[in-house]
């Protein structure tokens, strides 16, 4: 039965990133886009990195030893506490969260939610939902390629991200950037 949950879940994560990039795409006569390629860029590491996480699997000498019971469990955990935190996340942020990196003209600063405590909570939860993939996968190598690689991907897009929002919030988003924290709370 954990197998198969763990294989519905691993299947929803990209499905659910897939769709957000078809339907939450900023409207062009909204919103200011600056994404810079960091959208494209994004999905290239991604796709690189998932495409050398299942090509890892196979070296055994890189195998994570743990019981599959509890390498499973371990997985499914931190996918869906990944999964979960992005969602809220985006929900919070409701219309004025985008795929492109974009500032609409009446956006308004979020503080609400995960927002409190961090500038970035989605991009956190998508950063531990492929932790949890690379646990699955059962392997260090593959948990590396997945976890390194995607989290500078996301790092040069917050860059981007905080640049468009203090243009065109100014002050409260200096002033929000300066009391949290990027990804972790009182962290990073």
């Amino acid at each position: 039965m954990l197998d198969k949950v763990l294989l519905v879940v691993v299947a929803l994560f990209p499905v659910s990133e897939i769709a957000l990039t078809v339907v939450k795409r900023a409207n062009r006569r909204a919103a200011a886009l600056d994404d810079r390629g960091s959208m494209r860029l994004l999905w290239m590491v991604i796709g690189a990195s998932v495409c050398a996480a299942v090509g890892f699997t196979w070296i055994p000498a890189a195998a994570i030893h743990a019981p599959s019971r509890v390498l499973h469990l371990l997985a499914l955990g931190v996918l869906l506490l990944g999964m979960t935190i992005r969602w809220l996340s985006i929900l919070t942020l409701g219309r004025f969260f985008t795929v492109d990196v974009s500032v609409q003209h009446d956006h308004e600063l979020v503080e609400t939610g995960f927002y409190r405590h961090v500038r970035h909570p989605s991009y956190s939860g998508l950063l531990l939902a492929f932790v949890g993939l690379g646990v699955f996968f059962g392997n260090w190598l593959s948990l590396g390629v997945l976890a390194l690689p995607i989290t500078l991907a996301v790092l040069r897009r917050i860059r981007i991200e905080e640049r468009a929002l203090r243009e065109a919030l100014g002050a409260p988003y200096e002033e929000y950037s300066s009391r949290t924290k990027r990804l972790i709370p009182g962290v990073f």
